[in-house]
């Protein structure tokens, strides 16, 4: 029998559900056996708000060092929890085919968010979410929660909480069965993190030139580009995953549309932009007007998306970005 290919992976029955997925797809393509490696961050076992630990990093460098040591041979993680640099002797070898972006608010009696009662209470541990909470439904108050799925829903059905946001493909992933009532919260207006809803399949770069060439089959390209994209906004913004800002990014052939938002944390304010670009070259078309600068050289597609990113994001700090983004995000 093959030798299993080990997969490392958090505890929690979200990053299990996810690296089951993917330990799955890689058996089909590669004939081999995949075996789960539990690996426990701090982020699992320090109860304390993210943005007082260190955002969501913490969930990642664990597992990462565990994958240098040896302990394992590849990960899988959410990408919108991955921080943009990548440590040396690592690379993602794969992004999966995306799935659901969108943010979903859970209620008792499906009360739509904009109209909860004043003093309603509405769960949330991420900035971003914070500030579209209150911009959403500035009569509620926002409580900064952690804990997993299951432990979240459980608070608005006992009544401590009127609502929760969470990741609609999380609910999708487990498989989360609940009488409560969801609203699908449209990316429009309500866009959410770099990555969301999509995964990161990461290993050494001097993984064997088999595991890798199994992984690669694994990959989407257009998701791949898509969250190049969006995490080339948060790059070029300096800001870290914990920022209250939103990018998602839509491939259309050989276009990209991304649509950013960076949120002042009380959600008093937001700076945003909607921008369009060929991939393989031209003109940023902004809100579709023809006014904007070169884009990168079109021949590497993944190039092109990093630099369409950073465009973006330079365009939203000339326009102010800088005053909303605190850099104790970073």
């Amino acid at each position: 029998m093959s030798t299993p290919i080990r997969l490392g992976t958090r505890r929690s029955a979200l990053a299990r559900a996810q690296s089951g997925h993917v330990a799955a797809a890689l058996e089909q393509v590669s004939g081999r056996p995949v075996e789960l490696v539990p690996i426990v961050s701090e982020g699992d076992t320090n109860r304390a708000s993210l943005s007082e630990i260190g955002g969501m990093g913490i969930f990642a460098t664990r597992l990462r060092e565990a994958l240098l040591a040896g302990e394992c041979d590849f990960l899988v993680h959410s990408l919108k929890d991955l921080p943009t640099a990548i440590p040396d002797g690592l690379v993602i070898a794969a992004t999966p085919p995306r799935e659901d972006a969108r943010d979903v608010a859970i209620t008792r009696g499906g009360t739509p968010l904009n109209e909860l009662r004043p003093g309603s209470s509405v769960g949330t541990g991420s900035p971003r979410r914070i500030a579209q909470v209150r911009r959403r439904a500035p009569g509620a108050e926002v409580v900064d929660i952690r804990g997993n799925v299951d432990s979240r829903l459980a608070r608005v059905e006992s009544g401590e909480l009127d609502a929760v946001i969470l990741a609609a493909a999380g609910l999708s992933r487990l498989g989360s069965e609940t009488q409560l009532r969801r609203e699908e919260l449209g990316l429009a207006e309500w866009p959410t993190a770099p990555g969301q809803g999509a995964l990161a399949v990461e290993t050494r770069v001097d993984a064997p030139a088999e595991l890798r060439e199994a992984l690669a089959r694994l990959d989407d390209r257009d998701t791949r580009i898509a969250v190049t994209v969006e995490r080339g906004v948060l790059e070029g913004l300096d800001a870290g995953c914990q920022a209250p800002m939103a990018a998602h990014a839509v491939v259309a052939g050989d276009s990209v549309r991304v649509r950013t938002v960076v949120y002042a944390p009380d959600g008093g304010r937001r700076i945003g932009l909607d921008v369009t670009e060929d991939l393989n070259g031209g003109y940023i078309h902004l809100n579709g007007s023809g006014n904007g600068a070169d884009a990168a050289d079109g021949a590497d597609p993944m190039h092109t998306a990093r630099e369409i990113g950073l465009s973006v994001a330079r365009r939203l700090l000339e326009q102010g970005a800088a005053d909303l983004v605190s850099r104790e995000h970073s």
